[in-house]
């Protein structure tokens, strides 16, 4: 957990300390070795994002128990990690968090099982939240839409054709999807009023396009250090990000040169793109959509009922969608 984010935010920091804890305890798998990496990874320095908008936005009401909202939370968590070790099979990623990956510790086969396991995880935990048969058919529609969202992307990779439309709507049902289902979820499961909950989802999908948006940023013009991230990972599998998407226009031909070798392409090629990019201006333009959708989440946040549960999430989306890592 981040613990220098969240100090910033005493409302909810003693519930994400103890949501910690309760990760390492719901998730017991009899496999040691995966079970060992799987405990690595959810201790390996994840900000806990999800979890932090699902009890910001359950301040709104006070229908759930203590106990419901962990389970809660802690599904939305679960769920996260799940896609990220499919994600890690899928990119070839050799480490995650500074952690090896189970897909190159132990092969992709185990890894595929892994994310499945926490997939079961994740429905378990949903059932300990609620018992709201609408509740859990939000969860089934939200990971249906991920999981259409992953498949979607198999059809864009290594498409120089790609447009900013077409990136929008795969950002939007894979990262911007996990987003809009923790703000959704922590209003409905209180009873927060329709003020609230009418707005939530919609305040989520702004947060989660302008989270990648800023991702596929630091991919090209981040400090390796601070985003402990291998730089332009997205373009050596094949994943055409937002930079390069809005670069390739002004200069298809010198780009096509490189980004026809697709999975051939050289440590020179990749740097070659790189600085492609930022002298058309890629990383700009990307700069300037990622501000445009953070002001229209927290244009959204100034529609909730003011008080300290929208200001706390004014401030955090503030600091998350300007940060350098």
């Amino acid at each position: 957990m981040d613990r220098q984010l969240w100090r910033q935010f005493p409302q909810v920091e003693p519930q994400l300390n103890a949501l910690q804890d309760y990760l390492l305890k719901a998730v017991q798998l009899d496999n040691q070795p995966i079970h060992s990496k799987i405990l690595s990874l959810l201790q390996s320095g994840g900000k806990l994002l999800r979890p932090g908008y699902f009890y910001l936005f359950s301040q709104f009401g006070d229908a759930a128990t203590p106990a419901e909202l962990q389970a809660g939370a802690a599904a939305l968590e679960i769920l996260h990690v799940g896609t990220l070790i499919h994600d890690d099979v899928i990119d070839e990623s050799p480490t995650r968090r500074g952690v090896r990956t189970i897909q190159m510790k132990y092969g992709q086969r185990n890894a595929i099982y892994a994310g499945d396991f926490m997939f079961t995880v994740y429905f378990n935990q949903v059932l300990k939240s609620t018992a709201d048969r609408t509740l859990v058919q939000s969860h089934i529609d939200s990971m249906h839409r991920i999981l259409q969202g992953e498949l979607h992307q198999m059809d864009l990779n290594y498409r120089e054709d790609i447009t900013v439309a077409k990136y929008l709507e795969e950002v939007a049902g894979k990262t911007a999807e996990l987003f809009a289902l923790s703000c959704y979820q922590g209003a409905k499961l209180t009873g927060a009023p329709s003020s609230v909950t009418s707005v939530a989802r919609e305040i989520g999908i702004k947060i989660g396009c302008a989270y990648q948006m800023l991702d596929d940023i630091l991919d090209y013009a981040g400090d390796p250090n601070k985003t402990r991230k291998p730089i332009l990972e997205d373009l050596r599998s094949g994943v055409y990000s937002l930079p390069l998407i809005l670069a390739i226009p002004q200069a298809p031909r010198d780009f096509h040169r490189l980004l026809k070798k697709k999975h051939d392409m050289t440590a020179a090629d990749i740097t070659a793109v790189q600085t492609l990019v930022a002298q058309h201006g890629g990383v700009d333009a990307a700069r300037a959509l990622a501000s445009d959708h953070t002001a229209q989440a927290l244009a959204l946040i100034q529609q909730l009922p003011a008080g300290d549960s929208q200001a706390n999430l004014e401030k955090l989306t503030t600091m998350l969608l300007r940060r350098d890592h």
